[in-house]
């Protein structure tokens, strides 16, 4: 049997009863050009204007697009659109309970349909990482032939996700996080527009910000809590939808935090600090304050990955990758997953040894150079590969540590200026105190005078 159509199923019963859809279904954009977000996609000339048949004379558009994004930003509106736009049959699959069986169905059904000069068919495919290499292998035919338009949807790199042939055949469109402007136009449209709540309730400022905060860039939350935050004060006979009333309906406190004033950085600080003085509580209370206010995972991520140098260091040589893995598994999941990912790390950050060497280190280096100690590099350490350094003394007399049995040569590195200068001070904690031993080794070695 083959899987329900939009067109034929979902549309038929909200025309019967627009009110027993979702507000978020009911207001989806019925053109390109009412899309929130995404501009960098809906350009004129775009490759999506090409699929809805805008610019005639020029390239056909795409017959195989991906989207990537995270959750909210409309990639099954896109899909929607463009079925809408060119009067295509849409058909809707989910990796998550769809098998090859069904795909095979909408491909048949497709290439019935097109045979027996029928409409088209925009097969949607959301969540295509689900899909195992088998399962997509079966999409191959019907986007080679164009039996269909696939349009697939992921959050997830596709380059990690897709297999390279349906890749190949695909043009692959990234999705950017709507902004709070774009979210913001959006519940203005829902609380007015005819398909939303036509006027019935307003949304005064403070609720407003919060449900920005709520809705962390993602259209479809942000619609869902107003909708049921709308339906709550109605309820109680209230025309304005208070703060108690959409805590109360989506059951989360509103946090002050402005994400573009002090209390962005003074959380952030927070927990920094908190990373620092080694109290994973106190560190986790901060990333959720964060979290739950929608704070952009790629800042978190950043000042996770600061931390790891500045206050860890050497003391846990894992601090590092551990951040920046963190920050590279965020920017390819998003929220609400990446919140797994970013506890992971800042408890692991809170339970390092600590260490500021690397810190101080390159601190007191700069600060030496801004002070003009700087001097001319040794002429032993200079490039001899050139034609006519050796006449200027250049490399004369580097000695080449690997010829050595101990694999160190007791020869001036630093300029003259410098010679003596030590800014690496190593710590004593974790695995940095076998540093301190190699440091103090390696100076003797070099025949470096102690300060």
């Amino acid at each position: 049997m083959e899987p329900d159509l939009f067109t034929a199923a979902a549309e038929e019963r909200q025309e019967k009863d627009p009110a027993a859809s979702p507000l978020a279904v009911r207001m989806r954009p019925r053109t390109l050009d009412e899309v929130v977000g995404q501009q960098h996609l809906l350009k004129s000339g775009s490759p999506l204007r090409r699929l809805v048949g805008e610019g005639s004379g020029g390239p056909a558009g795409p017959s195989s697009v991906i989207l990537w994004g995270p959750p909210g930003t409309g990639k099954t509106t896109l899909a929607y659109v463009v079925s809408k736009a060119t009067d295509k049959r849409f058909v809707e699959l989910s990796a998550i309970t769809a098998g090859v069986k069904e795909v095979r169905a909408v491909i048949d059904g497709a290439r019935r349909a097109t045979g027996g000069f029928g409409k088209e068919t925009v097969l949607f495919l959301d969540e295509i990482h689900r899909f195992s290499k088998a399962q997509q292998d079966s999409l191959l035919p019907a986007v080679e032939n164009r039996w269909v338009t696939l349009i697939a949807a992921t959050t997830e790199n596709p380059y990690f996700s897709v297999i390279s042939p349906l890749l190949s055949r695909s043009l692959l469109l990234t999705l950017e996080p709507l902004t709070d402007d774009d979210i913001r136009g959006l519940l203005k449209r829902a609380l007015t527009d005819e398909r939303g709540l036509k006027d019935a309730v307003t949304l005064p400022e403070d609720t407003e910000e919060h449900l920005l905060r709520i809705a962390g860039g993602d259209a479809r939350r942000a619609l869902t809590a107003l909708e049921a935050a709308a339906g709550a004060a109605l309820d109680k006979g209230e025309s304005a939808i208070g703060l108690e009333t959409l805590e109360q309906t989506v059951d989360r406190a509103a946090v002050k935090y402005d994400r573009d004033g002090d209390q962005h950085y003074d959380v952030a600080s927070a927990l920094i600090k908190s990373i620092r003085g080694s109290d994973v509580d106190a560190a986790l209370h901060y990333l959720a304050r964060m979290i739950e206010a929608g704070e952009d995972p790629r800042f978190i991520a950043r000042r996770l990955m600061i931390s790891a140098s500045e206050d860890i260091g050497l003391a846990d040589p894992n601090a590092l990758p551990i951040a920046v893995a963190a920050a590279q598994a965020v920017a390819m999941i998003g929220f609400p997953e990446a919140a797994l990912t970013l506890s992971h790390a800042t408890i692991a950050l809170a339970l390092a040894p600590k260490s500021n060497s690397a810190t101080t280190a390159i601190g007191a280096a700069m600060e030496d150079v801004r002070k003009g100690l700087a001097g001319p590099v040794p002429p032993h350490l200079r490039d001899g590969h050139y034609k006519g350094a050796a006449k200027l003394g250049h490399a004369q007399g580097y000695v080449y540590p690997h010829d050595l049995p101990e694999g160190i040569a007791q020869q001036q590195y630093a300029p003259d200026a410098l010679k003596d200068r030590e800014y690496y001070t190593p710590g004593r904690h974790g695995a940095e105190a076998r540093y301190a031993d190699a440091v103090e080794w390696t100076r003797k070695h070099l025949g470096r005078r102690r300060s």
